[in-house]
């Protein structure tokens, strides 16, 4: 097991990709604490699922855009696995509807950047004091913030390619200790996600549309992030991964 008792914060992990990665962390053999915002059944689930296993996780309840909730994510981690934090996986994050600049105020902009990009500059400020040489981060980003997103996504586009930005930031900032930062950018991936923000005719013409003519899984996703966590990706840093069957290429 490449995660064997390595303990893992992933934000936004209990539905989804979220839940995806938390199992595919468990199964490597990570402690994995489960942050999850407003839905205990999907986060019960997924702790279930893990239970199963013989996995080890906790949940954790918390709103990733409140710096509180935060605090409280990262003590309850430290107190329940002890003093350090190997692993980071800031998923949490999302869309909320689709506007136009026309239809779009100061406030929804701000709180999509805030969802979106300061989260995962808090969560990062908050966890990289606990993290030793060896540790890892892997921030999601979007094939959104290469394209510029499909119609009325500006504002979680510009977000992601901010994600993107940073996560090259902190690559460079926290290499000299050891810390590895790096992005995925899913493209078309079959969650909830697009169930809810992507028509069916749009989403069979993307799918299409890739190399691979379908869409991605949650568990593929998964397997990538497992991938840049561990040791096998040691002298990968700074990298934004594409992951989208091949529709678009960096």
């Amino acid at each position: 097991m490449k995660l064997e008792n390595k303990v893992a914060i992933v934000t936004g992990g209990a539905r989804d990709i979220g839940r995806a990665v938390s199992l595919k962390l468990a199964k490597e053999g990570a402690k994995v604490v489960i942050n999850y915002f407003d839905n205990p059944d999907d986060a019960q689930e997924t702790l279930n699922m893990i239970n199963n296993f013989g996995g080890s996780a906790i949940i954790v309840q918390g709103d990733m855009t409140k710096e509180a909730d935060i605090s409280n994510l990262v003590n309850t981690t430290i107190n329940e696995y002890g003093n350090k934090i190997d692993l980071l996986v800031n998923v949490a994050g999302g869309l909320v509807a689709r506007k136009t600049i026309e239809e779009m105020d100061g406030e929804f902009w701000d709180f999509l950047m805030t969802l979106n990009l300061k989260t995962v500059f808090m969560l990062t400020k908050a966890v990289v004091p606990y993290m030793e040489s060896g540790s890892s981060i892997v921030n999601f980003a979007s094939q959104a913030g290469r394209d510029g997103g499909g119609p009325g996504a500006s504002a979680y586009a510009t977000a992601k390619g901010a994600v993107m930005t940073f996560t090259r930031a902190m690559a460079k900032e926290l290499g000299p200790k050891n810390i590895r930062v790096n992005a995925v950018n899913p493209g078309m991936i079959a969650t909830t996600f697009h169930d809810t923000f992507t028509k069916d005719e749009v989403r069979t013409k993307v799918a299409s549309g890739t190399p691979l003519r379908r869409e991605g899984k949650a568990e593929e996703v998964a397997d990538l992030v497992a991938y840049l966590l561990s040791n096998e990706a040691s002298f990968i840093t700074g990298a934004n991964v594409d992951i989208n069957g091949g529709l678009l290429f960096s």
